[in-house]
């Protein structure tokens, strides 16, 4: 009797369309019943079966249509789920004292200050990512994203901080090649040659490998600055361009310590037809810099502890002032009760980096300086921390009165991230 009920079911379902599968069905079971071929009990049990069949078939198909519909929603949001958003705003207090500058001079300032930047990083293919960022900024100033709280309530600027492509070649692990406005593409273990707010523009490529307990990293680019910044044609030649190049290696002397080394070079052509690149306190107009950095990090103290330091040379200095093309900081780093502590010293002689592009907070940005930074950092929450940074430092340039004159600052923050 199963059988008989199983073939009959069978066939019907297959001879129906499925458009009119209920009505069809359900006449060939009258049909059957009113011929006598099956009795009334068999009937009723049959079109039970029927409907359960049926329920069945509609499910099923509801379920290959709702998978379908799941594929082609992935496919069509595949950007989305390869796309990480990131940002953050960052509230400040600073006060900066110049010795001998007056207090409506225009460079003591006390104030306060926002920080906002929000980026999209999508993997586009295996091979390639890009990223789009923009930030706040008082200004087009490359060392700075802050921006005052002032100007009764107007809305505040927002500018194109970060448009690059990355290319990583699978066939090459380790390499990647970027083009546009980036991320440094260089190691920095310090901020005496380059503010951490700059990102350069052009094209570039770092590479990194590993043997063991030992990696091997580089870079190597070439930005353009200003185009025909001598005035003289719209030629390759005639602009204001800068060549980089880093080697450097990380490896592991022993259990309990890691090392990173390295040496950089940064060199200018057409430097001299620039005067937006020398400034506060440049003398020379001709800059070639050559950089040595190391870290030493300590591990399996109580404490965690790395030492850092950094010397630049500028090959290239001349002028008045030409002997005093050196730049140099030695600091570290640690944590104690859950505060990071970060503390360096630094002596940045007149020529010895690009004044347009060191650190902007040391000595309100002048070169000519040297002094103390400290830094602490606490963590309130995930993603949500205070800070405190503290300059003290001299200068020959910062106050226009005096030379040897300090140039303290104090910044106090509440930053999040997300």
């Amino acid at each position: 009797m199963r059988l008989l009920k199983a073939g009959i079911c069978s066939g019907l379902l297959l001879a129906a369309a499925p458009a009119f599968a209920t009505s069809v069905d359900q006449k060939l079971l009258d049909t059957l019943l009113a011929n006598g071929s099956i009795t009334a009990a068999q009937h009723a049990e049959l079109s039970g079966d029927l409907a359960k069949e049926q329920r069945k078939a509609q499910s099923e198909a509801a379920k290959t249509v709702k998978n379908e519909d799941l594929v082609a929603m992935q496919q069509k949001l595949a950007w989305a789920t390869n796309t990480q958003l990131k940002g953050d705003v960052r509230v400040r207090y600073e006060n900066i004292h110049i010795e001998h500058e007056k207090d409506n001079g225009g460079r003591d300032k006390d104030r306060q200050r926002l920080r906002a930047r929000l980026g999209a990083f999508t993997q586009v293919n295996p091979e390639v990512e890009a990223g789009i960022q923009i930030a706040s900024g008082n200004g087009k100033d490359a060392r700075s994203t802050n921006q005052d709280l002032d100007d009764y309530f107007n809305k505040k600027e927002l500018w194109l901080d970060l448009a690059y492509i990355d290319f990583h070649p699978l066939q090459v692990p380790g390499l990647k090649v970027f083009g546009g406005k980036m991320k440094q593409p260089w190691v920095s273990l310090g901020d005496v040659i380059w503010d951490g707010d700059i990102n350069p523009e052009g094209v570039a490529a770092s590479y990194s490998r590993k043997w063991g307990m030992t990696e091997l990293f580089g870079s190597a680019g070439y930005f353009v600055l200003k185009d025909n910044v001598d005035g003289d044609g719209v030629q390759f030649e005639h602009d204001l361009r800068l060549y980089q190049g880093q080697v450097g290696t990380r490896f592991y002397p022993g259990d309990s310590f890691k090392v990173t080394l390295g040496g950089s070079v940064y060199a200018y052509d057409n430097a001299s037809d620039s005067a937006a690149l020398r400034v506060n306190g440049n003398t020379t107009d001709q800059f070639r810099l050559y950089e040595a950095f190391g870290q030493l990090d300590v591990i399996g103290l109580p404490l965690p502890l790395s030492l850092y330091g950094q010397y630049a040379k500028n090959g290239a200095a001349r002028g008045s002032d030409k002997d005093q093309d050196a730049a140099w900081l030695v600091g570290f780093m640690t944590r104690l009760f859950d505060i990071g502590v970060d503390y360096n010293y630094r002596d940045v002689q007149r020529n010895g980096v690009v004044g347009a592009f060191t650190d902007s907070d040391f000595a309100s940005g002048f070169v000519g300086s040297r002094g103390h930074k400290v830094k602490l950092k606490y963590d309130l929450g995930k993603n949500f921390a205070v800070g405190a940074t503290y300059f003290l430092t001299e200068s020959d340039v910062a106050s226009r009165f005096a030379r040897d004159a300090s140039a303290n600052a104090l910044q106090l923050d509440v930053e999040a991230k997300f």
